[in-house]
Parts: structure tokens; sequence; C-alpha cells
């Protein structure tokens, strides 16, 4: 049975906040007071304008509770009912216009209980408008409840006072048990995330971290909440506890509850039709459209929620995209692409820049014990149409699954690979180097793309999105000391264990051809690293060049992928042991640590660049002379030159072969719906970049007196 409760209807609007929860000496308004600036002056209404209110059928459990500025007209509020309360700005004889909506300026048809309405706002048909503070040209139209509850917590982690823990909202991310559970709050960075879901046997530090948290938490009860200046929210039936930024756009959702939605002149954020949110925070310029459910989530800034897409549990790093499919207990960094109706991942950690095929299913798989397995993938992770993998399993970065389902957990520790499952032989196949021999042009243009659409203007996180960067370079050197472990057969294949957990055979292709391939992109790395070093600073001398090149050990440190931010690991363990000492005592200061380790990224990973080089010749830095400098500056452009030559030949792959031509009339028709090979863009600026190397080469060997020994074609 519903248990309704009854009271005077001289109390509706009043009483927001328990006596018990109200300290001495406040009122119920106390909060609401600091959340609205004392900007305006409010007055009680003059008795003409109770009775243009009474006459155009407004009614109020008490005028004296109505307060309004100067500029208030009481001819624009209609058919209203007032509780509690009210405090109304100046309303113009205008009306205003959004996205082909005109709507009259003034509080229409609707009920309004215990709120601050800022000026020139257009209310009309919202059924119930409670416990808000609106600020100015907000437009709300047909709405049917819009209300704040007085222990709103707007989608962070907080207990407010008199609630009990289980109470208190988590994110399981990476983990199906919860063992891995993080509590959101507004701001929450991919980076932030990733260090609360790890390190899960340091309790001293899951502490701390819950100290941070709950530090920057108000537990009071009685916040109003907020929407910001010139939000528009239309044709939307429940909104509950929700708090939102300016210049929003909400029309049409079903369901918004518990929630800070993030928006601002520059970054607007926007949710449509049929959408159902529930214990959420939205980043800046968010887009959230056509039936999206989500429910314990967070999506970092400028991320996309689309066509009916399942988010829940999960954390969605900055400029990602998910779509028609369903993601559960996820932590993913920034760059992630997921389109596919039938998509499903969960209980995964993907280091972003990710693509999730059409009929992929990374889903849970119990095994007939816990849900506890667990999917982690570095950069890059491609897993094609209709793969099935099994918990647990991991990645290196750029590795892309061909189509198949794999029936054993895998451990695939060679970057930018292939992995397909030979039924046929029923063997597991690993191409290392793959993307070098025979995408470029994808890997490329991928990282080419990632940066062009790279929207955040709050760069905290510093995000490194080409292809050869520290930790991918990591994993080539490990993956070379490995390679050089196997005795490859005539045809440069070996058979190993490992891989895969079976006892079936796993066949590496191109073993020595990959070691090969892995110490050309080593050196290539250190040489543009090298080269941007020099252009930094323009030195005038090889010596001065030389010695101004960091080089403090005989071997490359270790990289941590920290939310999508490339860190030294003993950089990140003094962070944590910081944050365990209370030297750190909030996130802003984690977040301020990122900042840092931004701007220092550059030294750090030339350091590294050049010390897995100097590794990878079997030298050290005072072997490093003017020869060798112009050998690596030869390979530099060679190597580019290559890869440049290999972006073009595998998209012209793409007009040659004769099963894509087959669907065209001619190749007039094909040019037209794909666009000609000659005008591609993308090829073409990287015919340009080619040149402008060879122009940066000369300069440096020019102004650094380097003799070349060898033309360079």
């Amino acid at each position: 049975m519903n248990i309704l409760h009854t009271s005077p209807l001289n109390e509706l609007g009043y009483h927001f906040i328990s006596g018990g929860y109200l300290p001495e000496g406040k009122d119920e308004y106390y909060l609401r007071d600091q959340q609205q600036p004392h900007t305006r002056t409010y007055r009680n209404l003059q008795p003409v304008e109770v009775d243009i209110l009474i006459r155009n059928n407004n009614t109020s459990d008490n005028w004296q509770h109505i307060l309004v500025t100067d500029g208030f007209n009481a001819n624009q509020v209609r058919n209203c009912k007032f509780f509690g309360l009210i405090r109304i700005g100046k309303l113009d004889p205008v009306y205003r216009e959004f996205h082909n909506l005109r709507v009259p300026v003034g509080l229409y048809n609707s009920t309004i209980i215990s709120s601050d309405i800022g000026d020139n706002v257009c209310i009309d048909h919202v059924s119930y408008l409670s416990h808000y503070i609106i600020d100015e040209d907000v437009i709300l139209n047909k709405i049917n409840e819009l209300a704040t509850t007085d222990n709103a917590k707007f989608g962070n982690g907080m207990l407010k006072q008199g609630e009990e823990k289980k109470q208190r909202v988590r994110i399981e991310v990476c983990n199906e048990n919860a063992g891995r559970a993080i509590i959101p709050f507004e701001g929450m960075l991919p980076g932030d995330a990733y260090l609360w879901s790890r390190h899960r046997a340091d309790h001293t530090l899951q502490q701390k971290l819950m100290e941070l948290t709950e530090n920057q938490f108000d537990t009071r009860r009685g916040f109003y909440g907020v929407i910001g200046k010139r939000t528009v929210i239309k044709s939307c039936r429940i909104i509950k506890d929700v708090t939102i930024g300016t210049d929003a756009y909400i029309k049409g959702a079903n369901k918004l509850k518990n929630l800070t939605i993030r928006s601002d002149a520059d970054r607007k954020s926007q949710i449509g039709e049929g959408c159902e949110l529930v214990n959420g925070i939205v980043g800046y310029g968010c887009r959230i459209f056509y039936g999206v459910k989500a429910v314990r989530f967070i999506t970092a800034s400028h991320s996309q929620l689309k066509y009916g897409a399942r988010l829940i549990n999960s954390y969605l790093g900055n400029n990602a995209t998910i779509s028609c499919c369903e993601v559960l207990n996820s932590l993913i960094f920034p760059a992630h692409e997921q389109h596919h109706n039938n998509s499903f991942l969960c209980a995964a950690l993907l280091m972003g820049q990710s693509n999730i095929a059409a009929g992929a299913t990374i889903g849970s798989n119990h095994n007939s014990r816990s849900a506890d397995g667990e999917i982690i993938a570095g950069r890059g992770f491609w897993p094609g149409l209709c793969v099935s993998l099994k918990h647990n399993s991991m990645f290196a970065s750029f590795t892309i699954l061909a189509k198949g389902d794999y029936p054993s957990e895998l451990n695939i520790h060679i970057p930018f690979c292939l992995v397909s499952n030979d039924v046929a032989r029923d063997q597991l196949i690993v191409h290392p180097g793959y993307w070098f021999r025979y995408n470029m042009y994808a890997l490329e243009r991928n990282a080419w793309k990632y940066v062009e659409r790279d929207r955040r203007t709050d760069k905290i996180q510093l995000i490194d999105y080409d292809y050869l960067a520290p930790d991918t370079i990591q994993e080539m050197i490990a993956a070379i000391e490995y390679l050089e472990t196997l005795t490859p057969d005539d045809k440069d294949t070996a058979r190993v264990q490992g891989f895969e957990n079976s006892k079936r055979t796993v066949v590496i292709l191109k073993v020595k051809d990959s070691i090969r391939l892995f110490k050309d992109m080593i050196r290539l790395h250190a040489g543009r690293c090298l080269m941007d070093h020099y252009k930094a600073h323009a030195f005038t001398s090889f010596e001065a060049f030389k010695q101004s090149i960091p080089h403090t050990t005989p071997a490359p440190k270790e990289w941590v992928n920290l939310g999508g931010q490339l860190i030294l690991k003993d950089r990140v363990q003094q962070l944590i042991q910081r944050i365990k000492k209370g030297e750190i005592q909030n996130w802003e200061q984690v977040h301020a640590f990122y900042t840092e380790e931004g701007k220092t990224y550059e030294t750090d990973k030339l350091e590294h660049a050049v010390t897995g080089w100097l590794q990878q010749e079997q030298k050290t830095i005072q072997h490093f002379n003017e020869e060798m400098f112009h050998q690596l500056l030869n390979n530099v452009l060679l190597l580019k030159q290559k890869m440049t030559h290999d972006i073009y030949e595998s998209r012209a792959k793409d007009y040659t072969n004769a099963f894509r031509k087959m669907v065209y009339e001619s190749d007039e028709e094909m040019n037209e719906v794909t666009g000609s090979l000659e005008s591609n863009t993308f090829i073409q600026l990287q015919y340009q970049k080619m040149e402008e190397l060879k122009l940066e080469v000369e300069v440096i060997r020019q102004k650094l007196n380097l003799t070349a020994s060898q033309k360079v074609l």
C-alpha cells in the first residue's frame, strides 16, 4: 500500500530542512541565500500588483511571501500557483526564441514552490517547480516535475547528514563485484578514476583518497538546485535533484535524477529526447541524445552518448563516443569510439584511442565463479567484427583482433600486432608490427584525428595521441627482448606459449623482421624527439646540443598511462606517497600534479627516447657524436619517406582491389562516392610534412655543422 502523508496546505513550500538538521539561529533559507548572489534588491508586492496577479488567475498561500524587483511586471504572470517564499526578478515585455521555440518572458500555467527566479525568465506549463534557483534568461517550457529535495547530492558520492553508508553512490568500474569502486565527484578526471581504482591493496592510499573526496563535499541538507543563465529546458517529464550550468539545452528527456550537468557558454552540454540519466556527472560540452540510459556514471568533457546507448557503473573519458551499444563497469580513457547496437563492453579498463567494432562482446565471463573478471587494454585497442573475449585478458597498445571467437584468456604483450584465431589449424596467430606493415594510413590518420577532435579547453591532463610515445616505446623494447629469445624457422615464424591460456599452438609471424621494425620505430622516435628539442632551443653547436640532452639512467624508466596522460612511474609513486603522508590534501592538488607533469613531459619523453635508442644501439650518451646524430637524421628521413609511401599505398589498395571496385559502374563513380585518391587531403598533408621534415633536417645539419656522408633520397 502506498503511504500518502497529509499535512496542512499552508505548510506547502515550507520546512524544506527538517528541524533536526537546521542549525540553531538559522532559517530554512540560509543555504539558499548563500547560493544566491546578493546582487538584487527585493521588495514586497504592491497592492495593485497583487490585484493584477489575482485578476490573472494566480494564487498564493501568502502574497507577502512573494518578493520582486523593481522591474517586475505583474501582467506577465498568469495562471500560476505559488507556495512558500518566491523571489522574482524583472520581467520585460518581450519574448525569447531558441531553436524555433518562441515563448514570452514571464510565468505562465505553472505551480511554483519556494524558488528564486532571475531576470527575464520564461516559465510556461511547468506542472511542479520546487526549490530551485533559476538564473536570468532561462527558458522552462512544458516540464512535468522540476524539483530538489533537501538531501540532494547532484550526482556526487557524498552522504548527507543522517544518511547511512548504503545510500552512498559508487561507480563500480573495471570489475563487476565492486572491488574497484570509486566515489564520483564533480570535476573527476580520468587520472583520478584510474588512481583510485588501482592500488586496492594499499589501504592507506584508499582511505586518503576517500578523505580527499569527502573533504570537498558539504554534507549539510538544504541546498537548492541551480539552473544557470540562458539554459533552455523543454518538453521534459521528471528532473529531480539536478543542478545545471549555463547555456545547456535539454529537450524531451524522460528522467534526469541526481545529476550535475556541467555547461557554460563555450562548452554547452545538450541532452535530448527519451534520455534517462540517474546518479551521474555530465561533463562540459557533452551531448546525450535519443533514448540513452545512464546510471551511476561520469561522462568527461566533450564526450557523447547517442542512439539508445547504455552506460552503467562506468567512467567515459574525454572526446569519447558510444552509441547504440551497452557499456557496463568500465573505465575508459579519452578518445574511445563504440558505435554499434550489438557491441558490448563490460568489466574493462581501456586506455584510450580505442574502437569497438559491431558485434564485439567484450563481456562478463563468470566461468561459473564470481563476477570478478577483467580486461585491460593499452592505447589503440581495436577488437574487430564479432570478436568475443574471455576474462581475464590483457593487451598491449594498438592490438587489433581479427573477427572471431577467442576461446581462452589472452595475454598479448607485443604492441602493434594483429591477433587472429586460426580455426582451421586450431592455433592463435600473433603478427607483431602489423599496423606498420599493412595499415599505416589508419595508424597515422587516427593519431592526427584525435588531436583535431580534442575539444578540451581545460587540458589539465596532457594527452599524447602519437602512436610513438613512451608507453609504446616501452612495450616495443620489451617485445624486442622477448622476440630475441625465440628461434624462428626459415619462414621467420616461431611457435610459443604464454599468449593464451590453453595448450594449443601459438604462432608468431615475422619474428626477426619485427625486431628490425621495432628498432626502426625506436630510432625514429628518438630522432623526432631530438629534432623537437633542437627546434625548441635553436642550439648553435653540437656540443651545447649534446650537453642539454637529459640522461640519468642507463636504461629507460618505466611509464604509467594515468587516465590518458603518460607519466613516469616513479613520479606516480611519489604522488601516492605524498597523498598517504597528507602532503596532498585535496583533488585540486592532485590536478596540479598532472599539470606540472605535463610541463616536464617533453623533457622526460626526450630522455626516455634517447635512452631507449642508445640501449638498442648498445651505446651510451658518451658515444653520441656528430656522425651518430647525422646517421640518425638520415634514418629519420628514410623511415618517414617509407612510412609516407606506405600511407599512400595502404589507402591506394582501396582503389585497386577488384572486390571494392565491383560495386561501382566506373572509376569515375567510385571517385564521386569515395573521393579520389589524389584529392585525399590527409595524404596530401603527409607529403607536405615530408617536405617540411627534409627542410628541418637540412637546417639542423647546417646549424650544427653536420657533414653529410650519404645522400638522402
